[in-house]
């Protein structure tokens, strides 16, 4: 969660204030009837696999992920143009160039969720919505992924890892990506994909006002990694607003490494010279959880987090398991 407050306008409120009525009751989309017939035809969803980001200068975001988030570079079996950080052997960050065509402040290409059976819920999530792909990809590792748009047309890709995973040393800042998150306008309508047709599982909600829930945070059906709606605009908005800055849109589609203690994860990043051109430091966010925000070259949010909140948090109370290291 961050600390930077977007411009509030009277749209912006009203969108927010939507969000308040719907996060009064926040349950699981259908009941838990609902949730066991979809745990019984969907293959499990057990976190997330990684974060897909465009970089304007691949030496630059080169030492960003490696020497000073240790993420353990790695070519890229899914796109030849791309590179991996791993922070462990199923999680990792894409790198890639930024694409030919106009201009753009978007630095997110997709993010992407590990599955058991990357075909079982290609074919799964084929009887429930359209657009689906009709096979799944292979990448040269032996991975297999599919991916489709979500209802407002971001990319939501499942990875199923290959048999034989990359050996990646120990990553002495973190080896968890907790959570990944984006732009979101209409919570319910994502909530009809996450949560009916998925089995997302609501976590947390909050926002830099009490009754302004402007972060909404779904578990993996089967795990303990989540996604975070960061909500902006109005529910009938789309894609990135005309008025939101790069900086801000930064911070809003981000991904987070979870640590056991933030404040020693910053020590260990200002010993080793680690923090150039940072100038966040450790704080205690509105969910209760240490968090350090740092800011790779093009702007992208790293959040380091901790696993576990140090005491109630605002606006709403935890509704399911913490992930562990």
């Amino acid at each position: 969660m961050s600390y930077q407050r977007l411009p509030e306008t009277p749209a912006a409120l009203a969108s927010a204030q939507e969000g308040a009525a719907a996060a009064a009751s926040d349950r699981p989309t259908g009941g838990s009837g609902t949730a066991s017939r979809l745990a019984s035809t969907r293959p499990a969803i057990t976190g997330v696999s990684h974060i897909a980001l465009y970089a304007t200068d691949l030496d630059k975001a080169e030492r960003f992920y490696v020497h000073d988030l240790g993420g353990f570079k790695a070519s890229d079996p899914e796109n030849p143009r791309g590179v991996r950080y791993y922070f462990a052997p199923t999680q990792f960050v894409e790198v890639m160039p930024m694409p030919a065509g106009p201009a753009s402040i978007n630095r997110l290409d997709h993010v992407a969720f590990t599955t058991t059976n990357a075909e079982g819920l290609r074919k799964y999530l084929a009887s429930q919505k359209p657009g689906v792909p009709g096979k799944t990809e292979q990448g040269s590792d032996g991975s297999r992924w599919f991916d489709v748009l979500d209802p407002e047309g971001n990319r939501i890709e499942f990875v199923q890892p290959p048999a034989n995973l990359p050996d990646v040393p120990v990553n002495s800042l973190s080896h968890h990506i907790i959570h990944v998150g984006f732009i979101v306008h209409d919570r319910a309508r994502e909530d009809g994909f996450f949560r009916a047709v998925l089995g997302f599982r609501p976590y947390w909600f909050g926002g830099m006002r009490d009754d302004t829930p402007t972060w909404v945070s779904q578990q993996v059906p089967d795990g303990t990694d989540w996604l975070e709606y960061m909500i902006v605009g109005t529910p009938q908005g789309r894609g990135i607003p005309e008025t939101m800055s790069r900086a801000n849109l930064g911070v809003l589609d981000h991904f987070s490494l979870g640590v056991s203690d933030t404040r020693l994860a910053y020590t260990l990043l200002w010993k080793e010279d680690r923090l150039a051109g940072q100038t966040n430091t450790p704080k205690i966010g509105r969910d209760a959880k240490w968090q350090l925000n740092l800011l790779d070259p093009d702007g992208t949010r790293a959040e380091v987090m901790e696993f576990h909140a140090i005491g109630a948090p605002c606006c709403s109370p935890f509704t399911a398991s913490d992930p562990q290291q």
